[in-house]
């Protein structure tokens, strides 16, 4: 699998940050690798949910690019990693891994409390 930096690229710019390690242990802890785990709204190896589609969609937009994602797109694993790369450019430039994990668990307003059991289990699977 090719480093996730190089996924970022359809998000108009070059992301300099691997992300893979996390995106890897995320990918356990959401769905064991599972291109087809469904948990309610939320699909796919990262469990993306139909608005992490829209705002990935909208940002797109912003940069002035023409790519556009579906919801059927959360159950293409290249596709989920880009999305994950393309919200982590916009909401964590930064490429703070803490933040990374927080933000996919509890969303941009994400609490650390509520966010700390996950937060574990993602470190526990980082490699």
């Amino acid at each position: 699998m090719a480093p996730i930096s190089a996924w970022a690229d359809v998000a108009g710019e070059e992301e300099q940050f691997d992300w893979t390690p996390v995106v890897n242990a995320i990918i356990q802890v959401e769905s064991k690798g599972n291109p087809r785990a469904v948990c309610g709204p939320y699909v796919g190896v990262l469990q993306i949910s139909p608005i992490l589609v829209k705002d990935c969609n909208n940002i797109l937009k912003s940069r002035g690019s023409k790519k556009r994602y579906t919801l059927s797109d959360r159950y293409n694993e290249k596709k989920s990693r880009e999305m994950f790369a393309i919200i982590q450019s916009h909401y964590n430039p930064g490429h703070n891994v803490e933040k990374a994990i927080r933000l996919w668990n509890g969303g941009t307003g994400y609490s650390v409390a509520k966010t700390q059991k996950y937060y574990n289990k993602v470190m526990r699977n980082m490699k």
